[in-house]
């Protein structure tokens, strides 16, 4: 669980905070998967010894092994279902294994078995696997909160939290629950809930979450939601609600599956009771009967489905997607819209510097001015700075020594630089005559102009030195993503602020710094969330895979949304989302008729992944939760990779297509045969083992290289 941090903790945005303990289940510590791997090791050491000519007890005792290792559990599954009058496909490909064996085909029986207790046990790691992330999205809430009260503070349990009680929140701290800050300015890394990739600034009257982690400054903040209602546990119920609308189709498999298995065991029946009433002996009788078991059996019809999914999977690791199961890579090809994330997906997530601008008489060149304002940033823990920083180091300039640095919460760094008084923040309020009034210093321009104006332009250039130049910024009223409330920035040239404000015809693309010396403006700098390289060429192949223009939902507002969605050609645009504002949309087109493919990276992109048809995880900056959450994940961020696995996917699907019919016909010929005819046994097993194999080597397909290429 997540403990307080003292006010000492020396980057609360580097990190997240002191990491809670990750619950990940092992996978050796479920049951299924121990026993999967014993049936596996001991067919495997069987097989070596038959086919190496060992006597047969040493290879027989190891395939005995892997029956009962593999067996057991779904044979008494099997035994207890009977109870509650239901049969099931596992306990009828117990049975089929020990028909098998009953008339000398150890080897097919031990192979049905280790296929199915493999199955089962990937299935409960995926079942452990998903319940451990909810379970760590709970663990970002606090367990306590400071609560104030006449008599001073106490420390309570956060879910004693009350609607109107007030909470002290030091630096370094998460926020104890849902409510509005009446007291304090710093700044919260909020991605987890709104997706945003910045921390951003908090002053009196704006909201703050639960779970987020608040910054360098201490917030009192009124409680305004039960922690039951928080927006973190409404995540959790999300993806909760969202997994088990799935549940039908489950239900549909199994009613197939019923069905199957009463047939298979009915025709067995028949086939060895009606020739023994006419008269043929109880040997023949049985024998064909087990004869009909075993071509009966879907072996083929497994085979026909895994070898191109499980080859498609193999090959789409090896370009850096995972995929989580044979049925997630199916479900990839089904799509038929695709829905994108902006923050993490679409664009890096992480600020770059994008423009140095000095200001003319300032004496500095560009690489001067970012030197300057590196040499102030250089202390500081803030992305922004480490941006400013590292874009400094990038084209290899001195950064100077700085002394007396000073960060003001919610306001900015100063630090004295070779002699003189070097500040760095955004221009907000200021007075003609008082450049320290002129400026309120926000750490590296922490408050997030790039929520308002987008990720991949940028203000012109002589735009902006005009307007610091003359020391003024028109005011603009910019809506917050979480809330829709007004954030009034006002500029105040005089005593007092601007008579008419009005929005900047020149709107900014990202984060813009200006530095001054002295008190002296001497240039701007503007960083930015940077499109990724690959993002309009993927948008544009899943457009055409799908027929459709993907949809842009985001946390980010509208601006920062069209502007990424003017470079990657998208035109249906939704911002401002909340997680459960993400479900809706996607739950909206999925009762249109479409299914959707969800790309994201955030913990508020987990119920939209949960919901989704299929859900793809962007791996290097991913949450736990939208990790666990998706059915795939882009290990190295490359979104070209996306198309590329959904095309890959389909073809998987056609390969499954052309294994069922050859699964199908050879049992069909095979079973004819056995009734009308006289199958001879040794014939029934070359036709199942060779449609077997059959089926296995075209689904091996995939792994080529070319298949991935398309």
């Amino acid at each position: 669980m997540v403990r307080r941090v003292s006010t000492t903790f020396a980057s609360p945005f580097t990190a997240t905070g002191p990491p809670p303990p990750r619950r990940r289940t092992r996978v050796l510590a479920l049951p299924e998967a121990r026993w999967a791997l014993v049936a596996t090791v001991a067919f495997l050491a069987g097989l070596g010894f038959d086919l190496g000519g060992a006597p047969s007890p040493m290879y027989g005792i190891l395939y005995a092994v892997a029956y009962v290792a593999g067996g057991w559990e779904p044979a008494l599954e099997g035994l207890r279902a009977l109870r509650e009058k239901t049969l099931d496909v596992d306990l009828l490909m117990i049975v089929a294994a020990l028909g098998a064996a009953a008339i000398g085909q150890v080897l097919d029986g031990a192979l049905l078995i280790v296929i199915f207790a493999t199955s089962g046990a990937l299935e409960a790691l995926a079942t452990a696997r998903t319940a451990d992330s909810v379970r760590g999205l709970l663990d970002l809430a606090p367990d306590t909160a400071t609560r104030l009260t006449g008599h001073g503070e106490e420390t309570v349990s956060a879910a004693e939290l009350a609607v109107g009680d007030l909470l002290l929140v030091r630096p370094g701290e998460r926020i104890g629950a849902d409510g509005r800050v009446v007291d304090g300015v710093s700044e919260a890394d909020q991605a987890t809930i709104t997706g945003e990739p910045l921390p951003v600034v908090k002053r009196p009257g704006d909201d703050v979450f639960a779970g987020t982690l608040n910054g360098t400054g201490a917030l009192r903040v009124r409680v305004g939601r039960d922690p039951a209602d928080s927006v973190i546990a409404r995540i959790v119920t999300l993806v909760e609600d969202a997994s088990r609308t799935k549940a039908p189709t489950q239900l549909f498999i199994e009613k197939i599956e019923q069905r199957y298995a009463v047939g298979i065991v009915a025709a067995t029946l028949a086939v060895f009771a009606v020739p023994l009433a006419f008269g043929e002996s109880l040997t023949d009788a049985l024998l064909r009967a087990m004869t009909f078991m075993i071509v009966a059996s879907p072996c083929a019809v497994v085979l026909a489905t895994m070898p191109p999914l499980l080859s498609a999977i193999a090959t789409a690791g090896r370009h850096g997607v995972l995929v989580k199961s044979a049925v997630a890579m199916e479900r990839l090809g089904e799509i038929d819209t695709a829905a994108l994330d902006k923050t993490g997906t679409l664009t890096e997530g992480t600020p770059e510097v994008t423009d140095v601008s000095p200001l003319p008489g300032s004496g500095l060149d560009a690489d001067a001015l970012l030197a300057l304002a590196a040499a102030a940033e250089h202390p500081s823990e803030h992305p922004l700075a480490r941006a400013v920083v590292g874009a400094a180091q990038a084209r290899g300039l001195r950064i100077a020594p700085a002394t007396g640095f000073a960060a003001t919460p919610g306001r900015g760094v100063s630090a004295v630089v070779g002699g003189c008084e070097v500040e760095v923040g955004r221009v907000e309020t200021g007075r003609a005559g008082d450049a320290a009034d002129r400026m309120h210093l926000v750490d590296g321009v922490r408050d997030l102009d790039d929520r308002m104006h987008g990720a991949d332009g940028m203000q012109d250039a002589a735009d902006r030195r005009s307007v610091v130049a003359h020391g003024m910024q028109d005011a603009v009223d910019r809506p917050s993503p979480a809330d829709g409330r007004q954030n009034p920035v006002r500029s105040d040239l005089g005593s007092h602020p601007h008579p008419h404000p009005h929005p900047h015809p020149h709107p900014s693309a990202g984060t813009t710094v200006l530095v001054t010396r002295d008190s002296t403006p001497v240039g701007t700098l503007t960083l930015t969330d940077r499109l990724r390289p690959a993002a309009p060429a993927a948008t544009a192949a899943l457009a055409a895979l799908t027929g459709t223009t993907p949809v842009l939902l985001t946390g980010d507002n509208a601006h920062a949304a069209a502007r990424v969605a003017e470079a990657t050609g998208i035109t249906d645009v939704r911002a401002e989302l909340f997680p459960e504002d993400k479900v809706n949309a996607v739950r909206d087109l999925q009762l249109a008729g479409r299914k959707v493919l969800f790309v994201g990276d955030g913990v508020n992109d987990a119920p939209a992944l949960a919901a989704a048809h299929s859900g793809l995880a962007m791996g290097r900056a991913g949450s736990d939760l939208a990790l666990e959450t998706a059915d795939a994940v882009v290990v190295r961020d490359d979104l070209t990779a996306v198309p590329a696995v959904v095309r890959l996917s389909r073809t998987a699907r056609w390969l499954v297509l052309q294994n069922l019919v050859i699964a199908g016909t050879f049992i069909t010929v095979l079973v004819l045969w056995d009734l009308v005819g006289h199958l001879p046994l040794p014939l029934g097993v070359a036709g199942h083992e060779g449609s077997t194999v059959l089926v296995g080597l075209n689904g091996l397909r995939l792994l080529r290289e070319r298949a991935w290429q398309g």
